[in-house]
């Protein structure tokens, strides 16, 4: 018969036979010598139960905000930070003179100096990278960082989603493969929640319950026509599970009215009032959580700062630096900053020279991201780049690598596997978590 390929039990092959030899040879120790092939100390588990990510939708310079460089001068095209630097409470780390609030609680989070990926000019496509750990597939739908978080850790309760997006739905951001059942629900209003939960007013309690029973009836004779369809039966998993968000458990998150007057003037604006009602989801149990920074473009551009963007980018980083320091030190008073991973995140950084306008463009060879709580083992960074913040010189992290770090810190296995259907696909496009964030 033909070779096939497969192999039977208990046959080994010879090069199996000379690969295994070699290998117990390179692992055995000389005399005062280390085994050449040495197990690697196995990273512990992390133990966090829930994540935020604060999404700097754009693109933030990081010599603008977490890695600065020497001053730079937009009007005679020197390159360089747009701000000055300051001490931090890590030792020998500055960060932008506009991050005053957040330099000295940095000894609760670890700078990420050497992310990089591949992709330049397109932000849908790094907007991509950056929450499903992939590129950009034609073939395969990958889920979000947040759906796979939902989808390993679990519902906490029936009546709370485990993935909640304050800002602007999209594919990047959901289920993929996984399923609807496992896609986010998205608010834009920190006042009344998700659109559709809250009932009319006009619509009493018994006319409410009316429809619910009619709707009911009609969902159970569309499933038993449509048996065996699977995506069927998650859209209408997902309709139900919407019904049972609509009760006080989950809607009194969004009370924030309740929180005293000086909690949330320290939070700030319409942003900070976001990360207030993500602690607010996080104290009910919510797993992941996603909220977007500045949704009315109050310096005109966003993080994209281009050509006179880059002038008001101080607003913006202002407006950050208020609410994340105001999350880091009202979880930990409340007992919760070692079981919330935060994650400030943005699609690339940007380069040290300014345009004819004074902005910046795209950089994704080298830009930084923060980790804060979450049990890690902080006051570190970790990498470093250049004199300008133009190249990695230690340490680079791979999007792979980040998603790994994350997954771990929550408990998830990053070597584990997903399921499209019945065909297993890596957690991670092979990363392996940062070994010195785990105690």
């Amino acid at each position: 018969m033909p070779e096939t390929g497969r192999k039977h039990a208990g046959v080994t092959s010879r090069r199996d036979f000379l690969a295994t030899g070699a290998l117990g040879a390179l692992g055995a120790s000389l005399p005062g010598q280390p085994a050449l092939c040495a197990e690697k100390t196995p990273i512990p588990r992390g133990k966090a139960e829930h994540v935020i990510m604060l999404w700097l939708g754009g693109g933030a310079s990081q010599i603008d905000t977490w890695d600065p460089k020497r001053r730079g001068d937009p009007k005679k095209k020197v390159a360089g930070s747009a701000y000055n630097s300051i001490p931090t409470a890590i030792d020998g780390a500055g960060v932008c003179e506009h991050l005053h609030r957040s330099a000295p609680l940095l000894d609760r989070a670890v700078l990420l100096r050497s992310v990089h990926h591949e992709v330049i000019d397109e932000h849908a496509a790094a907007v991509n990278r950056m929450h499903t750990g992939r590129p950009t597939s034609g073939t395969v739908v990958y889920p979000s960082m947040g759906s796979v978080v939902a989808h390993k850790l679990g519902k906490p309760a029936e009546a709370i989603p485990p993935y909640v997006l304050m800002g602007y739905p999209n594919l990047t951001r959901g289920p993929g493969f996984l399923g609807a059942k496992h896609g986010f629900i998205y608010l834009t209003d920190t006042e009344t929640g998700p659109a559709g939960l809250r009932r009319n007013p006009s619509i009493s309690t018994l006319r409410q319950g009316r429809r619910e029973a009619l709707l009911g009836r009609l969902r159970k004779s569309y499933l038993e026509r449509r048996r065996g369809d699977a995506a069927v039966r998650d859209y209408s998993d997902a309709g139900i599970a919407g019904l049972r968000l609509a009760g006080p458990e989950f809607m009194g998150a969004f009370a924030l009215d309740k929180e005293p007057a000086s909690l949330r003037e320290s939070y700030g604006s319409e942003f900070g009032q976001r990360c207030l009602l993500a602690r607010r989801l996080v104290e009910r149990g919510v797993r992941f959580i996603e909220v977007a920074h500045n949704l009315n473009f109050i310096n005109g551009t966003g993080w994209d700062t281009h050509n006179e963007g880059q002038r008001n980018q101080h607003i913006l980083i202002r407006e950050l630096d208020k609410a994340f320091s105001t999350l880091i030190t009202d979880l930990e008073k409340r007992s919760m900053l070692e079981k919330t991973l935060i994650l400030i995140s943005t699609e690339f950084g940007r380069p040290p020279g300014f345009d004819g306008r004074g902005g910046r463009g795209h950089q994704s060879k080298t830009f930084s991201l923060v980790l804060a709580g979450g049990g890690l083992k902080s006051g570190q960074v970790v990498g470093q780049s250049d004199e300008l913040g133009r190249k990695i010189l230690t340490e680079p992290i791979s999007i792979p690598d980040l998603f790994a770090t994350v997954y771990n810190a929550v408990g998830i296995d990053p070597a584990s596997d997903l399921y499209a259907g019945d065909r297993p696909v890596p957690l991670t496009d092979q990363g392996k978590p940062l070994g010195k964030l785990f105690a």
